[in-house]
């Protein structure tokens, strides 16, 4: 392993980064902190291997909803003391208990921790909505993460079949559109919602199309997501009227909003929908005009009216385990939604949603 640049305590665990407007940063990959023994907490892709280690739960998919899970993932395996403040301090979240974090969670449904070490070890692999909910649904992986809902990522499903998965949404993410600097400094501070509906679909393929623009004639390279993300699915559904909508428009596709971001800050003639955790100064995030009102990043677009907006999920399947409950039941609560929904970038639960979240989860022991 490569030795990594010495930083503080809480980049290491928790990853990090300046945003636009005070957005949360891009995080590529989840950091071994200390107290992991080694173990890797997080995987650069999702292989979904079949290691069935009965002491292990796999979670796997959405890149949207990969910093939720792999900042916790990270945080679970280094299983901090009750009186570390920084990363647990249960007394702020008015938890009564002296045990280490995984300790407490995982002992809410008789699992045992053996002195520092967590009851057991979560991993979180990376690819996107549809794969996640198919390895979910083949016995690959215990949690599929995704950034759009099941009956739009894998609509050949039944009835019955949609049946066996178990929503739990752990956060909201408002999807920003995205320029290139380039285009931003020209002028495009502002799209209004046609103006992005005609670009996808093709029938606007210059930036000199745009009145704002100012600069010189220069092609659109509009940057789509891979089909079968969610951030993909939610785009159409939200923005061109349906999970199937045509987008001819699409010069190039992207499987994870990393890369999509990548192409952004690279080029000088793009335009893209990503998740709002991976917007960065590296590329321009502009107000989008939707009915008539605007939205602007940093500002509203957590507005529940907000076209771009969706939920984000952990998937289960054939009803929740007790090792998938503990980690769930971490990530819904409030300290959950305070150390890893919130600064990964996108917006908690209200209390009441969490409530309902909460009470899809079997009962503490």
């Amino acid at each position: 392993m490569r030795e990594r640049p010495s930083v503080d305590r809480r980049t290491v665990l928790l990853g990090g980064g300046t945003a636009i407007a005070s957005l949360a940063g891009c995080i590529s990959t989840s950091p071994t902190p200390p107290g992991n023994r080694g173990e890797t907490t997080a995987a650069s892709d999702d292989s979904g291997s079949d290691d069935s280690s009965s002491d292990q739960l796999k979670a796997g998919g959405s890149s949207t909803v990969y910093p939720i899970t792999s900042k916790a993932a990270s945080v679970w395996s280094s299983n901090p003391p009750a009186d570390d403040e920084e990363y647990w301090g249960p007394n702020e979240y008015g938890i009564q208990t002296d045990e280490r974090l995984a300790t407490y969670w995982a002992s809410k449904y008789g699992f045992e921790g053996d002195g520092t070490a967590p009851p057991f070890k979560v991993t979180v692999g990376l690819s996107h909505s549809g794969t996640g909910l198919e390895k979910l649904k083949n016995g690959l992986v215990d949690i599929g993460n995704a950034s759009a809902p099941v009956s739009a990522e894998l609509p050949d499903l039944s009835e019955e079949e949609l049946e066996k998965f178990t929503n739990h949404v752990v956060g909201v993410d408002a999807q920003p559109i995205v320029l290139s600097k380039e285009v931003y400094e020209a002028g495009v501070e502002k799209l209004t919602a046609e103006q992005v509906r005609k670009i996808y679909t093709g029938e606007i393929e210059n930036w000199s199309e745009i009145d704002a623009y100012t600069g010189e004639d220069k092609e659109i390279q509009a940057v789509g997501r891979a089909e079968g993300s969610g951030t993909d699915t939610a785009f159409r559904t939200n923005m061109l009227g349906g999970p199937d909508a045509s987008m001819s428009g699409v010069d190039v596709r992207k499987g994870q909003n990393q890369q999509v971001k990548t192409i952004v800050s690279r080029s000088n003639n793009a335009v893209a929908y990503m998740a709002l955790a991976f917007v960065t100064d590296e590329v321009a995030a502009v107000k989008l005009e939707f009915d008539g009102k605007v939205y602007e990043p940093g500002k509203n677009l957590a507005d529940e009216n907000y076209p771009l907006s969706r939920d984000l999920h952990c998937y289960t399947y054939d009803g929740t385990s007790e090792m998938e409950a503990a980690f769930l039941r971490m990530l819904v609560s409030e300290f959950g939604q305070e150390s890893f929904v919130k600064p990964s970038g996108y917006a908690k639960l209200t209390q009441k949603r969490r409530e309902n979240q909460l009470g899809k989860l079997p009962d503490p022991k």
